[in-house]
This record gives structure tokens, C-alpha cells and sequence, in this order.
């Protein structure tokens, strides 16, 4: 069983740069992990995915360049750089794992955290 929990949400201005983090337990490191996100009255989305290795990363079209998944092992966490960030990236942002390779469906994804808000201003 894996637990997953988001942290560093918050408001930022457009243009400006958040990191969020999700902490996992539970033997993590053999789990490929993404990041999704869901806007008010939106279905979820992709976000970015990343492999169990770290070697391995996915990005929705619509964050590449802007954004970056990486994950420490180590310490059992996965981050989301968020740069040059738009109004339109406002959304709770979820972490997700699955115990098999790196994919971008939602419902491939077995562990689920609650999630933590993005608030982008213009």
C-alpha cells in the first residue's frame, strides 16, 4: 500500500515559478509516479509522468518547456518545477503511482493523493 501526499501549492502571479512536492510510503521506489491536475468544472488531466528509475519522463503538451518532474528516491518524494506559469495551469494538482511502467492515463494509476491547489493570478 502507498500513501501519497502533495505540499507547496499556493498563489502565484503569471509568470512566476511554484514547486509542489508529494511524499510517498509504502515502498515507493518501485512505483511510477505522474502528476495530474484538475480545474473547477474541468475533467482531470495529464500532467507529467515520470519512470521508477527518473530516467523516463512524460509531458502534456500544453507544460513542456515550462515545466519539470523529477523525483529524489531517496527520500521517497516527487516534484513538479512549475515555470512561467498561466492562469490556465490554476488547478488542484494530484500525484498519482502505479506499481508497473511509466504511463500518461489517469486510470492506470493505482494510489492516489488528495491534492494541492494551484492558484495562478493574472
Amino acid at each position: 500500500q502507498v500513501q501519497l501526499v502533495e505540499s507547496g501549492g499556493g498563489l502565484v502571479q503569471a509568470g512566476g515559478s511554484l514547486r509542489v512536492s508529494c511524499v510517498a510510503s509504502g515502498r515507493p521506489n518501485n512505483y511510477a509516479m505522474a502528476w495530474f491536475r484538475q480545474a473547477p468544472g474541468a475533467e482531470r488531466e495529464f500532467v507529467a509522468a515520470i519512470s521508477r528509475s527518473g530516467r523516463t519522463t512524460y509531458y502534456a503538451d500544453s507544460v513542456k518547456g515550462r515545466f519539470t518532474i523529477s523525483r529524489d528516491n531517496a527520500k521517497y518524494t516527487m516534484y513538479l518545477q512549475m515555470n512561467s506559469l498561466k492562469p490556465e495551469d490554476t488547478a488542484v494538482y494530484y500525484c498519482a503511482a502505479r506499481n508497473s511502467i511509466v504511463a500518461t492515463m489517469d486510470n492506470t494509476y493505482d494510489y492516489w493523493g488528495r491534492g494541492t491547489q494551484v492558484t495562478v493570478s493574472s
